[in-house]
């Protein structure tokens, strides 16, 4: 089987949902499995009707309203008013969420996160089923909380594996389409998990793993993988080839077209990885799979916007040692910081950290008793794989620099607006 994966930007209005079907005409579709994201920015919109929510906001009401207002225009573009089932289902959904709003007495936000929030992609694999259907491709629209299982760590879900194989291997059938929700999994008590933000690409990468798929293929709004984010960069070029060891460390400096996750399950059973053009399907696209490093070989840019580069050193000037770093480490974890860089010296040390959940304030005051804190708020960090002096320069002309390491392949500067 093959595995297509579809983002938000390329299912965002009616004619994206077309450009699917039109897509599929193209490349084919016998022994594929459509995996696929919200509509738009309707994770977006969703999570303030999460806040909303949690804030006993009159505006409540609004937002969710806002959100059945985006999906019935898009329901009304794409399908003949006799086309009652659709409309019915996706009422149905949001009748389920307005019953959640209703209903719910956890305090527990992230639990509440993934129970408001699936409803996305829910709603738009629904929409995308029966307009397969109605162009006469036959689907099967499967609830992936169904397949994929997992523990009960809210918005960032581990995947049970044993159970997750043996619900894939036993239920998917091949040469039907099948469509399913990127993003989501289930815990043991059948609740709405999900698998962090940009979990669609390892969503699509369990089915993989799981069906020892020919390949998986995702599809975006640019040609594939580029050596830069153009929204950033100019001159931004196509890379045609990347090896898994590569790609792996591109995602974890924070290369946003692959999520950190996707790639080792594909790696462990060699299944190649396609980034193409929904835009030009028949383009070749880049190319992640066994093979040469970087094809072809130029430095990578990679940018991380809002971090905070933290600097603590010891009150009494003694030497930050491993029983201190241990430590250190133990509360980023608890207070879910991810950590991007490290420098320490002997009684300094610092770090550039993504405060995802917005626990820092905690986490400083926590610190405090035992260091002396200094910080930097919104920075950036810029990560050069493959640099030259040429791309060093470049990353930083008008900026103040903070912080530099260099490594042999890579170099690493914490920035910020001159």
């Amino acid at each position: 089987m093959k595995i297509f994966k579809f983002g938000g930007a390329s299912v965002k209005d009616a004619s994206g949902i077309k450009n699917v079907y039109d897509v599929l005409q193209k490349v084919g579709y016998e022994d594929v499995l459509l995996v696929v994201s919200a509509m738009g920015k309707t994770t977006n919109a969703l999570e303030i009707v999460i806040k909303n929510y949690f804030e006993k906001s009159p505006e409540l009401q609004a937002s969710v309203q806002e959100v059945k207002k985006y999906h019935n225009q898009i329901l009304l573009d794409l399908f003949e008013d006799e086309n009652e089932t659709v409309f019915n289902e996706v009422n149905k959904l949001f009748a389920e969420l307005d019953s959640f709003l209703n209903q719910n007495k956890s305090p527990n936000y992230n639990f509440v996160y993934d129970q408001i929030v699936s409803y996305g992609e829910l709603l738009s694999t629904t929409i995308l089923s029966h307009y397969m259907n109605f162009r006469n491709i036959k689907t099967q629209w499967i609830d992936v909380r169904n397949f994929i299982k997992t523990d009960t760590n809210y918005r960032d879900a581990n995947v049970d594996w044993e159970l997750t194989q043996k619900n894939i291997s036993k239920n998917i059938k091949k040469k039907i389409l099948h469509i399913t929700q990127g993003f989501l999994g289930s815990d043991e008590n059948n609740f709405t998990t999900t698998l962090g933000r940009e979990g669609s690409d390892y969503t699509a990468a369990i089915f993989a793993y799981c069906l020892n798929a020919e390949s998986v293929t995702i599809w975006k709004d640019v040609p594939g993988v580029m050596n830069a984010d153009p929204r950033y960069f100019e001159n931004a070029s196509l890379l045609n080839q990347i090896s898994y060891r590569e790609a792996i460390e591109l995602a974890f400096y924070g290369a946003s077209v692959i999520h950190p996750k996707t790639l080792q399950p594909l790696q462990k059973k060699e299944i190649p990885l396609f980034v193409k053009s929904f835009l030009n399907p028949m383009l070749p696209g880049t190319s992640v799979s066994k093979g040469a490093d970087l094809e072809p070989h130029l430095p990578c840019f990679i940018v991380k916007k809002n971090q905070l580069l933290l600097s603590l050193s010891s009150i009494d000037f003694s030497f930050i040692m491993e029983e201190n770093i241990s430590k250190i480490f133990g509360l980023f974890h608890q207070f879910k910081m991810k950590v991007s860089l490290i420098q320490n010296s002997a009684i300094s040390f610092s770090v550039c950290l993504e405060d995802k959940f917005g626990n820092f304030n905690e986490l400083k005051n926590t610190l405090s008793k035992q260091f002396k804190v200094s910080y930097n708020e919104n920075v950036s960090l810029y990560t050069i794989r493959h640099f030259d002096e040429k791309a060093a320069k470049m990353v930083e002309k008008d900026k103040i620099v903070l912080l530099k390491q260099v490594s042999r392949e890579t170099m690493q500067i914490v920035t910020k607006e001159n």
